[in-house]
């Protein structure tokens, strides 16, 4: 962060400035919302004008309209910028640059594989201008992430790490955007630390998140990169608890590639989305829940923990505010950081309505034993 910039906010924690990009979109809209009733007062940022001032007048703040690739004009009076503007693939990477070019903090709420390695690539440069770079402070990947550090600090020595997610509720135009952008680049999976790229849903698990257990299919969830940051366990893999019919959909999805990836198709399926999708209601937000599952192991032992959380955009709402509060209070290292390296794998916990449940330790046998049972019920 520059001089001016780290000056004045070291002496006005209250004066330092927010922008929110995005700001208008669903998610983007609900994080404005919040912090605006805890007295903050972001700017409300994004491309398309009308929308912008929509929001901002709505709420007694200031706009801003510019498009990414002409960022850096725009922050100057900036400390964090929060980047809620998904397809992220089509947005993290110039505001990257704008805010490593003006000093000035780097979040975002992206899920996507692909994101988090071009943003890690840029650690020294971000370094070097003292700003910090934090993607994925939402439900992609804080609950994850910090799960995955809290089973490598029970099993310092574990060589393989799985996660799995299950949640309730709908998504949001956005998120589907983002599912459509990535069509026909796969899956992916990290092996001996080096990521392997194959098909969504090669793979399926019997989960038990606490309740029973589900089935569940392999995705290339952001954890692929950020469990390999946060951790240093060389080989990961990421499952999603879908219906019968959902992992039938993935199947026929991933044979179909390279006919979904065409340009056409996707804005035709993006146009589509526009008109007939509205992100989950407030009741549903309320009374809804999601759980992850997490195991890492070695040759020897296998530990178990589980999260309870709230619906996965309450959750995103409390999490991208508090890693946006501790970034303006200095709490995060300069250069790219994952939620649990930079608050440590309890953050999570700080969040009302999440709980952790611990498995035991299993020794060796026991571990191969349940570890074949699983994938013998995911394949029934």
């Amino acid at each position: 962060m520059s001089d001016t910039k780290a000056s004045r906010s070291a002496a006005d924690d209250d004066g330092a400035r927010l922008l929110v990009y995005g700001a208008y979109g669903y998610t983007g809209r609900l994080i404005v919302e919040a912090a605006a009733e805890r007295g903050h007062e972001p700017i409300v940022a994004g491309r398309n004008r009308q929308k912008a001032r929509g929001v901002a007048s709505s709420l007694g703040l200031q706009a801003r309209c510019f498009a990414v690739e002409d960022a850096a004009s725009h922050l100057g009076d900036v400390d964090v910028v929060l980047n809620c503007a998904g397809p992220f693939s089509e947005t993290a990477d110039a505001l990257v640059d704008a805010c490593i070019e003006t000093g000035t903090h780097y979040l975002d709420i992206t899920g996507e594989l692909a994101v988090f390695e071009r943003i890690s690539r840029r650690a020294d440069a971000a370094a070097d201008a003292g700003v910090t770079l934090l993607p994925g402070v939402g439900f992609d990947v804080v609950p994850t992430d910090c799960l995955a550090a809290h089973l490598h600090r029970r099993l310092p020595d574990a060589t393989h790490l799985s996660l799995a997610i299950e949640a309730d509720g709908g998504v949001s135009p956005g998120t589907l955007k983002t599912v459509l952008s990535d069509l026909g680049s796969g899956g992916a999976v990290r092996r001996d630390g080096r990521l392997r790229h194959e098909a969504v849903g090669a793979r399926t698990r019997a989960v038990d998140f606490g309740d029973g257990f589900r089935r569940a299919v392999s995705i290339p969830w952001g954890d692929v990169s950020t469990a390999y940051h946060t951790t240093g366990i060389p080989n990961i893999d990421v499952y999603l608890s879908l219906p019968a019919n959902a992992r039938r959909a993935v199947a026929l999805s991933s044979s179909l590639n390279s006919v979904l990836d065409t340009d056409a198709v996707k804005r035709a399926l993006t146009w589509l989305v526009d008109r007939s999708i509205e992100g989950p209601d407030e009741a549903t937000r309320a009374e809804g829940e999601a759980r992850v599952w997490g195991e890492a192991r070695t040759d020897d032992e296998r530990v178990v923990a589980r999260l309870r959380t709230p619906e996965t955009y309450e959750l995103t709402v409390e999490t991208a505010l508090r890693c946006t509060e501790n970034v303006l209070a200095g709490d995060a290292a300069p250069g790219y950081e994952t939620p649990a390296g930079a608050f440590g794998p309890d953050f999570v916990l700080e969040i009302p309505g999440v709980e952790r449940v611990d498995g035991e330790v299993v020794d060796r046998e026991t571990a191969a034993g349940e570890t074949a049972a699983d994938e013998t019920a995911a394949g029934e």
